[in-house]
């Protein structure tokens, strides 16, 4: 079997393969809905007796303990401070770009004073507590803390609550906690699954109810989340992680190989795709892909990635390319063009742009500044990735004098007659009978 299907575009091969990459994230699944529904449920009843029972279920044993008491976190922070100075110091630098790039995005409040003594104004302020979903296991990515954490701090947000499962053993992942203590999460608590996400939608005797839920997860997590949207927000629906490489013949093969891959192996439903002018990089790339994914942990999730769901697309022209990026409004997209930056501005579907050969996507998951929480699915059509204001309230507010509202009372009670709103239009009149 070939390691990816190259396909030339003629309007339909390419149409047929996107078809099926779109297939991919399929209808939800009735049985883990099912599941999922009972477990909410049941969580909703019986509260913290009820997720533990489900920890015990599903991870085989109780935590060491529920709630990771401060002084273990801080703990692993010392540890790690000792046994891993480079990790916290690379953490440390995210952090720092991370937070320098999320804080150029604050809203304002506003207050706008009218000369006929009308005041009108908007007030922003941070939600009042966050839920951060952090996998456990064996895909514990302590950047999924500072991603959503940090911009959660910078928005005001007053209270961060974690939750993710516990080890084997019982005990905390010391990365996660590490992470944490660097983020300044407030509490953590050992509990994954949808029972966690249940927790932290309706509150327990011990896990706090909060007013948003953030973070990725399987797809139970992934299904609790979308069935309590609204009953909590949440960041976004994640499908398969993927990405688009457009490139003409001056990118590299190798680069582009790895960049390729290195989202192919997040899943056996990544989609990872190149388009581009050249046969001759798309030939060269094939090459690379084979010689580079024979020394790869994840070279079997890669190859089934790759095989399913990958493809080499030549197209005549990079007006094409872009049109094909827009269309399938990739979560990350790589520009791999002579002059990257002159294409900015017309890649308008994108969760996240990496322009160049030296912005490779990797850069953007640990440490570049922007978010890596991002659209998927063909949503960056209209979704945006995480940031500061998905962590922001807004209010509006008026005050009219009695004057300013006398000038304005004959429109208003108009338009709320038309529409039959008879109340509308008499709150109204009754202030000027």
């Amino acid at each position: 079997m070939e390691i990816i299907r190259k396909i030339y575009a003629d309007g339909t091969a390419e149409e047929e393969f996107f078809a099926q990459v779109e297939k991919r994230s399929g209808e939800t699944d009735k049985k883990v809905t099912a599941v999922v529904s009972e477990i909410i449920e049941n969580v909703k009843e019986n509260g913290d007796s009820a997720v533990k029972a489900y920890t015990e279920k599903f991870d085989g044993k109780l935590p060491q303990y529920y709630e990771v008491p401060r002084e273990v976190i801080n703990d692993a922070l010392t540890e790690y401070n000792e046994t891993q100075p480079d990790f916290v110091m690379a953490l440390l630098n995210a952090i720092e770009n991370i937070s320098d790039f999320h804080n150029r995005q604050k809203s304002q409040s506003f207050v706008n004073p009218k000369e006929n003594g009308v005041v009108l104004g908007q007030r922003v302020r941070g939600l009042e507590r966050v839920g951060l979903y952090v996998p456990g296991g064996t895909a514990a990515y302590p950047s999924s803390v500072l991603m959503n954490a940090i911009p959660a701090k910078i928005a005001g947000v007053k209270e961060i609550i974690m939750v993710t499962p516990p080890l084997k053993d019982g005990t905390p992942n010391k990365d996660i906690l590490v992470a944490a203590a660097l983020c300044g999460v407030d509490r953590v608590f050992l509990s994954g699954g949808a029972q966690a996400i249940a927790a932290l939608a309706y509150g327990t005797e011990e896990i706090p109810k909060v007013d948003k839920i953030v973070g990725p997860g399987n797809i139970f997590v992934a299904t609790a989340k979308k069935l309590l949207y609204g009953t909590v927000d949440i960041d976004m629906i994640a499908g398969p992680s993927e990405i688009l490489i457009v490139a003409d013949d001056s990118a590299k093969p190798r680069f582009v190989a790895a960049d390729l891959m290195s989202q192919a192996e997040h899943d056996r439903l990544a989609s990872a795709i190149l388009v581009t002018t050249s046969e001759k990089l798309a030939d060269e790339t094939i090459k690379e892909l084979e010689r580079q994914m024979a020394t790869l942990e994840r070279k079997e999730i890669i190859a089934e990635s790759l095989a399913n769901y990958g493809a080499i697309i030549i197209c005549n022209s990079r007006e094409r390319a872009c049109e094909i990026a827009n269309k399938l409004a990739p979560e990350h997209l790589e520009v791999l063009f002579e002059n990257p930056m002159e294409y900015i501005g017309c890649l308008d579907n994108v969760g996240s742009l990496f322009l160049g050969d030296y912005a490779p996507e990797p850069l953007g998951d640990y440490y570049a500044g922007p978010n890596h929480v991002l659209p998927t699915s063909g949503t960056a059509r209209f979704f945006s990735p995480l940031g500061v204001n998905s962590f922001e309230k807004r209010s509006s507010f008026i005050y009219y004098t009695e004057q300013a509202l006398c000038e304005a009372k004959d429109d208003i009670v108009l338009v709320a007659e038309k529409e039959g709103l008879t109340a509308h239009a008499n709150a109204i009149k009754v202030r000027f009978e």
